[in-house]
């Protein structure tokens, strides 16, 4: 038996995180949520998306614990995880942006 080889399970969580960052919206999203924590309203304006489209984004990737939210007043923040999984993920993005996406 070959124990390289990834159980279902694990390969299934893993497929289900990448899912959530094959949305180029959604890798924006949580990319500016690495370095900065906003509200709804400002993340709408900073992404040019609606309320209720960011929203359903902003959802997907908190189920996938990438990202957190907190209350502060009215308004809900979000940021991403400092979990090892999204810092990884955060460090890979900027690494393969670089490669891909040269100035």
């Amino acid at each position: 038996m070959n124990t390289e080889l990834l159980d279902l399970e694990n390969a299934s969580t893993l497929s289900e995180v990448f899912k959530q960052l094959g949305d180029p919206n959604r890798l924006r999203l949580f990319l500016f949520l690495c370095h900065h924590e906003a509200c709804v309203k400002d993340l709408s304006l900073a992404m040019d998306m609606t309320s209720p489209a960011l929203s359903h984004h902003l959802r997907l990737l908190k189920s996938a614990k990438l990202i957190e939210s907190h209350r502060k007043g009215k308004e809900m923040y979000y940021h991403a995880t400092n979990s090892d999984v999204a810092q990884s993920l955060h460090h890979m993005i900027e690494h393969i942006e670089k490669i891909t996406c040269p100035n």
